[in-house]
């Protein structure tokens, strides 16, 4: 039978469910009945074949998870060399009598070949692979495991925050979030699994210890009162069988345990060990060098073993010269091609051509920062900022334009500054060489590192060294790297000023987009009822209130009806946001029934809507210190809504709603201005603060004031 017609015939046992059970049944067998020599040796061949194959797939595995199936075969291995050590003792105890040859060739080559059939050499050599293998590797592996396990469920809060973030900035899709949020949890689970199946390993180790004594005591015992043996006869057969079959089974034990230190030491990389190895270790010329020096100055001593020490030290220098000639080859300047310049000629009349657009969004970065923008130096920043231009264009229903990147010499070497329309509306200084460790809010230590704020949000964060990024997630913290922290900043902006970023262009081609689904509804709505002017305005004052205007359909239509009766941009948006009252609701509540809102006092009210009037007829407005109060209580009752996790909503009377907003829009973002006739007629409405007024009572008495 072929290699190839074992493999499809575990792989059809495997599929049709029988490939678990018949192995149980094999390993029962090996316990129950009695096995002949042929059979022992045939599964000590494959036992040890299969140990080292389990070795070579660690040793090749790129990170952990390739081989998440390592804690099972581990059990599997060691239950399968318990059942053979089982089976082998038998027929040791059975046979011994006859001969070293009794229990097959495979113990009695590892009996005579290995030891020189002297069983004290052999005890020796069993108790030092017994001791490398106990105290040293297992007792390692386990250790190893079990801090893992530990530090890879501390730090799952944090990944999966870092995987929200790139989400939230655009830099990963849903499905790619989803499929990282699998492999942080298959991480957790493989470390915990990792954890257990080390105790497996121990547990092998202690019981072939007992195993080799209870088999010398025994076939002495055995030999000589059952069969008559010479004490020494009994001895030496006996012994020698079981130091075979003991070093049968403890050097796959050995390599296997090898294997679980080796899976659990890795670190998660796109090289192989034996690449990794190369690199870390021997990529430094001084490395060698300084060896190579040493071992040559201990050759020339007298006495030493001369030959040998000169000639690794002959081998360390090569390779430390070959190190050295490899940096300078990588430290080369890349060659620019570059385009000769004219001569100058004959000065020429100013033209249009030499005014420049001004870049609708543009980012300007120090000279350190620009290998992040450059492809060609592995920079990451243009996919980031692609990243986010594509996340926030579905998000607000219209193409975000093309970021102009160019270099400044004028900001310092770590800086950058965002603009729009030429104007600078944000800056920075991040460190491309380490990444940025955001507290979220509550972590359970401090990191060593350039303290800072985060530019988007004004978290308090810290510049750690990328070897620290472990540890910071396991504190609780959010770590990104320089490019995502420049891309984060430019969404956060981008979306602040979403209503500057659309133009009369933007505006053509989402009717040019609807008029392929609705033509008669374009046809109709400009500019035969409103101009594209007016749409331009409605469609600016909705994002700047943070709505999007994916629905362009209900926009339509809504100005459709409501155009004829004024062209006003304020009464349209009005009209417009009343439309889009789900899907204002669906972005503040989500698809909750019941909605927590903050209400004005009727009377306060009153004398907000009197106030307006006022300025609209050329009076004067609301007095400065009652607006100083409302706003100090607004913001208190959104920072306890905020608190407790529920969003923020003031609603008020319509005419007073486009005010309100704009008075709290900068000073308290997350508070949303609703009015009445805005909530969907599904949703409830619970009332859990009423903001209130001071009015002089009685006697010169102040009353009123906010509840809750």
């Amino acid at each position: 039978m072929t290699t190839n017609t074992v493999a499809m015939s575990f792989r059809e046992l495997s599929r049709s469910g029988l490939g678990a059970p018949l192995l149980l049944v094999m390993m029962l067998a090996m316990i129950i009945i009695p096995m002949p020599p042929f059979a022992l040796d045939i599964l000590f061949t494959f036992n040890i074949t299969l140990s080292l194959a389990v070795l070579m797939v660690t040793v090749y595995a790129l990170r952990p998870l390739d081989f998440g199936i390592f804690p099972t075969v581990l059990l599997v291995a060691t239950l399968l060399r318990l059942a053979l050590n089982v089976a082998s003792t038998r027929v040791v105890l059975l046979n011994g009598h006859t001969g070293t040859a009794s229990a097959g060739k495979v113990i009695e080559a590892f009996g005579d070949f290995v030891v020189g059939g002297n069983y004290a050499v052999g005890l020796v050599v069993f108790g030092i692979l017994v001791i490398i293998n106990f105290v040293v590797v297992t007792k390692g592996a386990g250790r190893v495991s079990e801090v893992s396990a530990r530090f890879t469920l501390d730090a799952m809060p944090g990944k999966q925050m870092a995987i929200d973030a790139d989400l939230n900035a655009g830099l990963i899709t849903q499905d790619e979030a989803r499929t990282r949020r699998v492999e942080i949890g298959q991480e957790a689970d493989f470390y915990g699994a990792m954890d257990g199946a080390s105790k497996f390993v121990r547990g092998d180790a202690i019981a072939g210890i007992l195993i080799l004594f209870i088999n010398i005591i025994g076939g002495l015992a055995i030999g000589t009162l059952q069969f008559g043996l010479s004490f020494s006869d009994a001895l030496h057969n006996y012994t020698l069988l079981t130091i075979g079959d003991g070093l049968v089974a403890q050097i796959p034990s050995l390599v296997l345990s090898s294997a679980t230190a080796i899976i659990v030491t890795r670190v998660s990389s796109s090289q192989k060990m034996s690449e990794q190895v190369l690199e870390q270790l021997f990529s430094n010329p001084m490395v060698l060098g300084v060896s190579g020096a040493i071992i040559g100055f201990m050759g020339l001593i007298p006495g030493m073993p001369n030959l040998a020490f000169l000639t690794l030290a002959a081998a360390s220098g090569t390779g430390s010269w070959l190190a050295w000639k490899r940096k300078q080859q990588e430290l080369l300047p890349v060659e620019v091609e570059t385009q000769e310049e004219s001569k100058p000629g004959e000065s020429r009349e100013l033209s249009w051509d030499d005014v420049g657009p001004v870049d609708i969004i543009g980012l300007e970065v120090g000279y350190r920062l620009i290998p992040l923008v450059d492809r060609s130096q592995g920079g990451q920043m243009m996919d980031r900022i692609k990243g986010v231009r594509k996340k926030l264009s579905q998000e607000l229903g219209f193409l975000i334009q093309s970021v102009h990147i160019r270099d400044n010499l004028e900001l310092t070497p770590n800086a950058y500054r965002i603009l729009l329309m030429g104007v600078p509306v944000g800056e920075s200084e991040i460190y491309p060489d380490r990444e940025l460790a955001i507290n979220p809010g509550r972590v359970f230590g401090t990191l060593q590192g350039v303290e800072t704020r985060d530019p988007a949000f004004g978290l308090d964060a810290v510049w750690v060294q990328p070897s620290e990024r472990d540890n910071a997630q396991t504190l609780g913290y959010t770590v990104v790297d320089a490019s995502t922290v420049v891309a984060t900043h430019l969404s956060q902006l981008l979306q602040t000023h979403a209503h500057e970023l659309i133009g009369h262009e933007e505006v053509q081609q989402l009717l040019d987009a609807l008029a392929r689904s609705a033509p008669k509804l374009v046809e109709d709505l400009v500019p035969n009822v409103v101009s594209i002017g007016v749409v331009l305005r409605v469609l600016q004052n909705l994002l700047e209130e943070r709505i999007p205007v994916r629905d362009m359909r209900t926009i339509a239509e809504t100005l459709a009806e409501h155009g004829v009766k004024g062209q006003d941009p304020g009464a349209l948006t009005a009209a417009v946001r009343v439309s889009l009252g789900r899907s204002i609701m669906q972005h503040i509540n989500g698809i909750g029934e019941e909605i927590q809102v903050i209400t004005l006092d009727p009377s306060l009210e009153q004398i907000l809507l009197q106030s307006i009037q006022a300025v609209a007829e050329g009076g004067a407005g609301i007095e400065p210190g009652l607006a100083e109060r409302m706003h100090s209580s607004l913001a208190e009752s959104a920072q306890r809504q905020e608190a407790a996790g529920q969003s923020a909503v003031l609603l008020v009377a319509p005419p007073l709603r486009p005010w309100l907003a704009r008075l709290v829009r900068h000073s308290i973002p997350s508070l949303n201005v609703l009015a009445y006739n805005e909530i969907p007629d599904n949703k409830q409405i619970k009332v859990i603060a009423n903001i209130g007024h001071e009015t002089p009572g009685p006697g010169g008495q102040q009353h009123g004031g906010h509840t809750a």
